[in-house]
């Protein structure tokens, strides 16, 4: 189990001398409780505004602390961050009911400098419930951002999550789902498009406890300047889970000279009849394309704006729901 932070305790900041934070080392730049972060407001215009009028907003880690889902429903979930130099932590648990469909549209907005944030969130599936997840990460570019989510499954039901992000500081998804086998299904994509000294880290764990289950994850990201980008990505497959199907990809462009992308994909097996799969590429963009693009007339920029968005925008395209996925289209246009 990877490492709980609590923003009050210094001793729950890992180093990189946790496995599991070895990429991402806290205490690096964070070794005292930092102070707590004061009362906040945000007007409600959210991303995700457009989509819904049920938003909720965590503002400096105070708000709502549950969400409960028994129809269908689309909601937008905002973190919202307001004081300088300051920290706070939330919890928010999701419970969709059995049967009942939930878009939960979630952003991590920084409107301050030098913060740290801390968001737990859990989410409980009923069965025969979906849920579709959408994050989208917007923090400083000097604050450190933690979010870890811890998601459980009941028979039959499916849950999609998507995670865009532009780093920070130093900044961590972390997502663990635990995955009943029959009949259920999860789709579990990231994108990370990256700049500046910004450090970005995916890290998942999908425990296959029961047969016949799904799982499909792919990842994609980019990294310019001195930026960094980390994927970790764990599929368990536990005994007696056997028709398991389990696939995992992470594909990332370095597009300058010292920037750095750290990956660690894995699949841990301990049931004979499944099909797993995990595939992994580091590398640089297609210089004959790019020549071609140039010789066309495109000035450089923009020839390697094009071709990165080309490569990133599979895992946009992946996203189901229209809405949701213009507005992502148009965050990453924005940012390459």
């Amino acid at each position: 189990m990877s490492a709980l932070i609590d923003l009050r305790d210094p001793s729950s900041f890992p180093t990189r001398r946790v496995e599991a934070w070895k990429y991402t080392d806290v205490r690096r730049y964070l070794r005292a409780a930092p102070p707590p972060s004061p009362e906040g407001e945000v007007a409600p215009a959210g991303p995700f505004a457009a989509l819904t009028g049920e938003e909720t907003a965590v503002v400096n880690g105070r708000g709502a602390d549950r969400i409960t889902v028994t129809g269908e429903a689309v909601r937008a979930l905002r973190f919202v961050s307001t004081a300088d130099g300051a920290g706070h932590q939330a919890e928010v648990a999701v419970d969709v009911a059995a049967g009942a469909s939930l878009l939960l549209l979630e952003s991590h907005e920084g409107r301050a400098a030098g913060y740290v944030s801390n968001v737990r969130l859990s989410l409980t599936l009923g069965a025969g419930a979906t849920a579709t997840r959408i994050v989208l990460g917007e923090d400083a570019a000097d604050a450190l951002a933690f979010v870890r989510a811890e998601v459980v499954l009941q028979p039959g039901a499916t849950f999609n999550q998507t995670t865009v992000t532009s780093g920070a500081k130093l900044q961590r998804f972390e997502t663990h789902v635990r995955h009943p086998g029959e009949g259920g299904g999860v789709r579990l994509d990231g994108l990370y498009a990256l700049t500046g000294e910004r450090h970005s880290d995916l890290t998942s764990v999908v425990t296959h406890a029961g047969r016949d289950g799904l799982t499909s994850q792919l990842t994609k990201g980019s990294v310019r300047d001195t930026a960094r980008g980390v994927f970790q990505g764990k599929i368990v497959v536990e005994r007696g889970a056997d028709g398991t199907d389990a696939r995992m990809g992470h594909h990332a462009l370095i597009l300058s000279e010292r920037g750095e992308v750290d990956a660690k994909p894995e699949l841990i097996i301990y049931a004979d009849d499944v099909q797993c799969a995990h595939g992994n590429t580091v590398g640089a963009l297609d210089e004959q394309a790019l020549f071609y693009m140039q010789s066309r007339g495109l000035p450089a920029d923009e020839a390697r704006a094009l071709l990165t968005q080309a490569f990133l925008i599979e895992v946009v395209d992946r996203i189901e729901h229209e809405g949701a996925r213009e507005v992502v289209r148009t965050w990453l246009e924005t940012r390459l």
